[in-house]
């Protein structure tokens, strides 16, 4: 009987963290997926609904030499009333408790723009808090190395400075 007990129990914890995690998965995909028809269809809603009302939008203007951003609410204001004519691609996502990373892709005619996206968890739902982007050629891909756990090796004359205090250093 103990052993059907354990199992069963086993199996319970088994399913409901599966659940939770296909919940996250779900969640992340569908507000990187707001914020993709948001732009291709022009529908202001769905962009409100993917990013948090203090996101940020950020690129680097060549021209002038500098970081450039730009406040959620006027990106939405300024979206195509009938949207942008782009395909769309979810490239990657990944995350850990309460903050997630999804990498886009929106191809225009002439060009795309790689959308690095920075998701948190707010009152248990994910919204889009920065978008950096680069505008590029078509035939540029994404690199990089997702998956791959490994230590970065530490350096043999410096000493690591430990943060005074948990500030996300």
């Amino acid at each position: 009987m103990k052993i059907k007990t354990t199992l069963l129990t086993c199996l319970a914890c088994l399913c409901f963290s599966t659940l939770a995690w296909s919940q996250d998965d779900d969640a992340i995909k569908n507000t990187v997926n707001a914020y993709l028809d948001g732009i291709t269809k022009g529908d202001t809603a769905s962009l409100g609904k993917a990013f948090h009302p203090t996101a940020i939008l950020r690129t680097f203007n060549a021209g002038t030499g500098k970081i450039q951003d730009f406040p959620v609410r006027n990106f939405i204001r300024n979206t195509p009333a009938g949207g942008a004519k782009a395909t769309t691609k979810l490239i990657s996502y990944s995350y850990a408790g309460i903050s997630a990373t999804a990498t886009v892709e929106l191809e225009f005619q002439d060009f795309k723009y790689i959308d690095l996206l920075s998701l948190l968890k707010v009152n248990d739902e994910w919204k889009i808090v920065c978008r950096v982007f680069s505008r590029v050629d078509h035939d540029v891909q994404v690199k990089g190395s997702a998956g791959i756990a490994g230590k970065t090796p530490a350096s043999a004359t410096k000493k690591a400075v430990k943060p005074k205090k948990d500030d996300g250093w």
